[in-house]
């Protein structure tokens, strides 16, 4: 994995990170496959125990500063290879909570570090599951997904890990209500000869899938030349957007 910002390292074998010493940053919390049963197209199925580990708040000690005062967070997520049952290793699913700081649910954007995967989100979690897109995503590609979707991250190649970092709201929490209610999200994503493929959640009554490729986003003025982390640090208030969805609320419209 090529630098990320700031002195980090991924333990690929243990899922951990390996920090600097000028950078801060958590234990790295390990998600199991048993926190995520409820959202499996298998409830029994099996695959490694750990499927990913996850470090919130990391960064640069001298950045700590205006990543505080712009209400962000940096985070660096870093997932296991292999299969659940027939599935790829992935998370369950949530949505952002609403956040205090505008009183909305907020955004989250990504950055692959590591390996390929695919963003998977969805316009509503109630049974019209409305809108419904998997983005596949390379290293360097960034993805970010709007305020109010579900979404869920998967790693796209089963033989290799995969890593991503995300800029979201500091006082993030994560809703699984809706999610769980209906046995995960609206599409499966099932291992099918190397490649994935996707079923359809019959505890929704509607929804379309519509599989897409990672774009740049020249409209938040974000690009995939630069690594998230340097050009939140560069340009703060081009991130304004994550902490408060209404400053980007016309494009959020068009999205």
């Amino acid at each position: 994995m090529s630098n990320p910002g700031f002195d980090v390292k991924i333990d690929t074998k243990n899922l951990e990170l390996i920090y600097g010493e000028n950078t801060f940053g958590p234990v790295i919390e390990k998600r199991r496959l048993d926190d995520i049963r409820e959202s499996l197209l298998d409830y029994n199925a099996k695959g490694p125990d750990v499927l990913y580990g996850i470090a919130m708040h990391v960064g640069d000690k001298k950045d700590k500063q205006i990543i505080e005062e712009k209400n962000a967070v940096y985070a660096i997520v870093v997932y296991n290879k292999g299969q659940i049952g027939n599935e790829p290793i992935r998370s369950q699913g949530h949505i952002h909570a609403i956040s205090k700081f505008s009183n909305k649910s907020t955004c989250e954007v990504y950055e692959i570090l590591l390996g390929k995967a695919i963003i998977y989100m969805q316009e509503s979690g109630s049974d019209d599951a409305g809108r419904c897109y998997a983005v596949y995503a390379e290293e360097n590609d960034v993805v970010i997904v709007p305020p109010n979707w579900v979404h869920a991250t998967i790693n796209a190649d089963i033989n290799n890990n995969m890593a991503f970092g995300s800029w979201s709201v500091s006082d993030y929490k994560f809703e699984y209500k809706e999610v769980r209610e209906h046995k995960g999200i609206a599409f499966y994503p099932i291992v099918k000869d190397g490649d994935i493929e996707w079923i359809k959640n019959d505890n929704y009554s509607d929804g379309s899938l519509i599989k897409v490729k990672a774009k740049e986003y020249p409209e938040f003025n974000i690009t995939n030349k630069e690594r998230i982390y340097t050009q939140f640090i560069n340009n703060p208030d081009n991130f304004d957007f994550v902490a408060n969805p209404d400053v980007a609320d016309h494009l959020w419209r068009e999205f």
